[in-house]
């Protein structure tokens, strides 16, 4: 930004020499140090604050784009799964009317206790029926044994 090179350096500090004396020059060197250190201070928080307003900004704006698609895309779901939920809707109707259909009264009750009594004494009918009687078993007789010895010599 500002060109200076060591011929305008060296102008600069004898017009300073001269004008502020030898024994006053360096105060007024540390304090033109300072002074400069408080500007580059002061223009570094200006540009981390102008940063952070720019990037800020830019992220509302992001922000505010996701938001709209976040929107529009719960709505896109919405009208995908309308359909199932009116099937949904209709499948708990038709549900909620059978079970009212077929509420059970004292009367069907009982119905179905003598139905229940007669499919146990048929159950057990045919377990009796096609369960096989044991058959008595043979007696094997042994070859060899004494009892058959004597027999055998009478």
């Amino acid at each position: 930004m500002f060109d200076v090179g060591w011929s305008e350096l060296v102008v600069i500090g004898v017009v300073s020499l001269v004008v502020i004396g030898p024994k006053e020059l360096p105060g007024v060197i540390r304090s033109v140090g300072r002074a400069v250190g408080k500007l580059r201070t002061m223009a570094g928080e200006f540009r981390t604050q102008f940063d952070d307003a720019m990037r800020e900004a830019e992220l509302h704006d992001v922000k505010k784009t996701f938001d709209e698609a976040a929107s529009s895309a719960s709505s896109a779901m919405s009208e995908a799964t309308k359909p199932f939920d009116e099937v949904k809707s209709e499948l708990d109707a038709s549900a909620a009317s059978i079970r009212d259909d077929a509420a059970v009264t004292p009367a069907t009750s009982e119905k179905i206790t003598a139905i229940e009594a007669d499919a146990q004494a048929m159950e057990a009918e045919i377990a009796a029926e096609t369960t096989p009687e044991p058959k008595p078993r043979a007696r094997k007789k042994k070859a060899g044994t004494a009892g058959d010895e004597a027999g055998k010599d009478a």
